[in-house]
């Protein structure tokens, strides 16, 4: 496997040194494939406990977890702007939007209401029609943008949301006798507004809230959401199906925000430090 030719012996190359450099060179081949192993560990444990990926791969576990190992690094630099301006929402300035919510038409309520639990992008919201919804089990499904192909993806929503959503738009009803007079047919969209009024729409929430900059965007909704889905618990890959990413690296980046059991780490850490 390791063969050494050995070209210039009759230029006054020994055997024996040409021979000794190639064990030397088989060893540093080796170790490097050893180091390689090492880095295949996943490198985004808040706990900072190495798995390999190997052990993980031969390991029973459900189907959302059998992901390929994440390769980028989890820097917080993607959650932030250059002059150090915040993309997302924390999980107060939630709060604050969802109390922000009762004061706006029904409509447009239950339109943040589905961009702040699907983390779906705005178009995407837009284009659901009342074929969208399962209500009886509890999912949307959306079609996901930016991908080449035709995609879909499914979502689980609070059955309290659908349930507003199915006495507003009569999803139940639409879907069963294909549609009812004055509600839309099942393949007309819910929202029939543009994106820049959808947008306007969440900058009207984000204001009433007191939130301002990059946050306070759809954009800062679905990073939210993926940032309480990772600090939850949800494994890395099922949300980034949910929120439609075809790599886990761009997922990976919502496990770089401090949580709340990294809080919790570090007041242990001053109490004993104290």
């Amino acid at each position: 496997m390791y063969d050494i030719v050995l070209t210039n012996i009759d230029a006054g190359h020994d055997p024996t040194t040409l021979a000794s450099k190639g064990e030397s060179e088989r060893g540093e081949r080796e170790e490097g494939q050893a180091s390689d192993l090492l880095r295949e560990s996943f490198p985004c444990n808040i706990m900072s406990k190495k798995v390999s990926s190997r052990t993980r791969e031969n390991s029973p576990s459900p189907r959302w977890r059998r992901a390929a190992p994440v390769s980028a690094s989890c820097d917080a630099a993607e959650l932030y702007a250059q002059d150090g301006s915040r993309k997302y929402l924390n999980a107060d300035e939630r709060r604050r939007v969802l109390a922000a919510l009762d004061a706006l038409p029904v409509d447009q309520a239950l339109f943040v209401r589905t961009l702040l639990w699907s983390g779906a992008r705005v178009s995407e919201v837009l284009a659901l029609t009342a074929t969208s919804f399962q209500i009886e089990r509890g999912v949307v499904a959306i079609r996901t943008l930016k991908r080449r192909r035709h995609a879909m993806r499914e979502v689980p929503l609070p059955f309290p949301l659908l349930a507003a959503l199915d006495a507003r738009f009569g999803l139940t009803q639409a879907n069963a006798a294909g549609g009812l007079p004055l509600r839309p047919a099942p393949s007309t969209p819910l929202w029939g507004w543009c994106r820049q009024t959808a947008w306007r729409i969440v900058r009207r929430v984000m204001d009433q809230a007191g939130i301002s900059g990059r946050a306070g965007t759809p954009r800062g909704l679905r990073h939210a959401f993926g940032i309480a889905a990772v600090q939850a618990d949800v494994p890395l890959d099922l949300v980034s199906r949910w929120m439609g990413h075809s790599r886990l690296a761009t997922t990976a980046i919502y496990t770089a925000a401090s949580g709340p059991e990294e809080r919790a780490l570090a007041e242990r850490f001053w109490q004993m430090a104290a």
